[in-house]
């Protein structure tokens, strides 16, 4: 069956994708090389499995990860389908390659040898940029990805719980091999530091605010945010639950300098206005970034 592919070969898109790729790969690998590895923190996935075999055996971890991810990737496009596409491929192979060239030249030693929570967060940032970087391309990680997704086909389970599921199980092989219960807490530091660098890598900085205003003086409030603010909103119709009143709820995304000119005005003509104010993730569209500038990116 073949592989998935949207890029043009050899397109300015391709070239971005690939390089973003490698960009990543090299990041990762030096996240298990200089600070997870020396350590023997076990922090899921397959290198999780290859780091436990490397401090047994003395067997590369790149490619012990390669041996690893090939049959997993040819298992998931026989059971899933083509999902794992010529970009997974090089995705995993270069990092192994980097975490083996590294290996080779720095050697086995932890860049910060005295301090294991320290090496557990910078090693976990590292990880994360480096496949946040590799997940903006549409790539996938491999390794306990597939596992958790062919595992979901059969269990109708989600694949965020899965993956979570088979992450630990490796991390307690990780204790077994080594008999330390501090392996496993470092471990599980670098998998949530990982995990929430990621989302912070696919879904940006953002300080952007979403509004929902109750107020009896819509018309105000709503001439402010179009008028000063210069954005845009949803007026949404609703029903009081207490008195079954009709209501008006204005729902709007505003920066936080906007949030507190806004406050301010509304206190001026409203003091009993109702506000919910929420951190969005993510805001898309008309006066903040555009959605086709989010894919394309």
């Amino acid at each position: 069956m073949a592989f998935l592919q949207k890029e043009k070969l050899f397109s300015k898109q391709w070239f971005i994708s690939y390089s973003l790729i490698t960009i990543g790969a090299f990041i990762m690998a030096a996240g298990y090389v200089y600070f997870i590895s020396p350590h023997k923190i076990v922090p899921g996935g397959v290198y999780g499995i290859s780091i436990v075999i490397y401090h047994l055996t003395g067997f590369p971890i790149g490619v012990m990860g390669l041996i690893l991810n090939i049959p997993l990737t040819i298992l998931g496009i026989k059971i899933l389908g083509p999902r794992f596409g010529v970009k997974t491929i090089v995705g995993f192979s270069l990092t192994s390659l980097f975490i083996d060239g590294l290996t080779w030249i720095w050697g086995d030693a932890p860049l910060v040898p005295d301090d294991v929570l320290l090496s557990s967060i910078f090693g976990g940032v590292l990880v994360g940029l480096g496949l946040g970087i590799i997940f903006k391309t549409r790539a996938t990680s491999g390794g306990s990805d597939i596992i958790a997704m062919i595992f979901a086909k059969y269990t109708k389970m989600p694949v965020g719980q899965l993956l979570i599921i088979v992450d630990s199980f490796i991390v307690i092989v990780g204790l077994i091999a080594f008999g330390d219960w501090k392996i496993p807490l470092y471990s599980w530091i670098v998998i949530f530091i990982s995990g929430k660098v990621i989302d912070l890598v696919l879904e940006g900085m953002t300080y952007e605010k979403s509004l929902f205003i109750i107020t009896d003086k819509y018309d105000e409030i709503r001439n402010k945010i179009i008028t000063d603010l210069d954005r845009g909103g949803t007026l949404i119709k609703g029903e009081g639950m207490y008195k079954g009143g009709e209501k008006k709820i204005i729902f709007t995304n505003v920066s936080r300098r906007e949030l507190a000119v806004l406050q301010e005005y509304i206190n001026w003509v409203d003091p009993n206005a109702f506000m919910t104010v929420i951190n969005a993730n993510e805001v898309l569209g008309n006066g903040f970034k555009s959605l086709k500038e989010k894919v394309e990116q």
